[in-house]
């Protein structure tokens, strides 16, 4: 092959092949020698601009701390390009996670710590790459009004460090996101419910209220739904629904102004709060709430 290529008789070689109609793989195989030079002129560019992994690695810190974000995101990348699978790449991919994030690019935030849980699972870095994932997640939570589907992710992945990494120093902080996001969640619920008790759609508003006080007994959002609750059933004219309602709320949060407040209905009515029996819904609730 290297003869053909080099040879002066090549020409007339290659002419009397197009004649008889065979140049097919020939000419193929042709083409491969004929680039070969290019291909050793690429491989030698590319080993000219690989350099050590822990140069590169070192620069993407140092950019980092100095705020150069764009920079040290490429300094990660060459790293995990450049030495994939060593052991700085590694590094540089959790990081590279992390500058995403402190970027605000939070879907390639979660993306590449994604990434590098599929590859390094048991690593030392594996909680902090969990942790950024929920950390994306809840810088992404909206307001109230909107939808909370991020809210959702947040803490979702913060009960992930809990459960995958429960020692990690990230724990105690996921506990932390996970509260806030519920609570934002069971917000959210109440926004809604409030919509439907406005309009006077008293079954919609009481599943939503439900809703909170079943699911996030633990958000400062259940004292203001088993209050609404009590109001909403009032309305209906269930009043041994709302006499129970406002009993669970006094027992959890006998100082709470919804408590006052509910209790001023019932009571210009002449009723007072009054337990559930065995059976009432009402019932396991108030155990759930206390923890009893």
């Amino acid at each position: 092959m290297s003869k053909l290529s080099s040879s002066r008789a090549a020409p007339s070689v290659l002419a009397r092949l197009v004649l008889a109609g065979l140049l097919g793989g020939s000419a193929l195989t042709l083409s491969g020698c004929l680039s070969g030079k290019d291909d050793d002129v690429d491989a030698l560019a590319l080993a000219a601009q690989t350099e050590p992994a822990d140069v590169l690695y070192n620069q993407g810190l140092a950019n980092l701390e100095g705020g150069r974000l764009t920079e040290a995101g490429k300094k990660f990348d060459a790293v995990d390009r450049q030495h994939p699978y060593s052991e700085w790449a590694r590094k540089a991919l959790v990081m590279r996670a992390f500058t995403s994030y402190r970027s605000g690019e939070y879907d390639e935030a979660v993306n590449t710590s994604k990434r590098y849980l599929s590859l390094y699972p048991n690593s030392d870095e594996a909680a902090y790459a969990q942790y950024i994932i929920g950390l994306s997640y809840y810088r992404q939570i909206p307001d109230v009004t909107r939808d909370q589907k991020s809210a959702a992710r947040a803490a979702a992945a913060m009960q992930e460090v809990i459960d995958r990494y429960p020692d990690s120093e990230y724990a105690e902080d996921a506990r932390s996101k996970i509260r806030m996001s519920r609570d934002q969640l069971a917000g959210k619920e109440m926004q809604v419910g409030r919509y439907y008790l406005e309009r006077r759609e008293y079954i919609a508003a009481i599943n939503r209220f439900k809703n909170v006080v079943e699911n996030y007994s633990e958000t400062r959002q259940v004292e203001e739904a088993l209050s609404r609750l009590t109001e909403a059933y009032y309305a209906m004219g269930l009043t041994q629904e709302a006499q129970a309602s406002a009993s669970v709320l006094g027992q959890n949060f006998p100082d709470s102004p919804w408590y006052k407040d509910s209790y001023a209905l019932l009571e210009s009515k002449g009723l007072r709060p009054s337990a559930p029996g065995a059976s009432s819904w009402f019932s396991g609730i108030g155990k759930k709430i206390t923890g009893a």
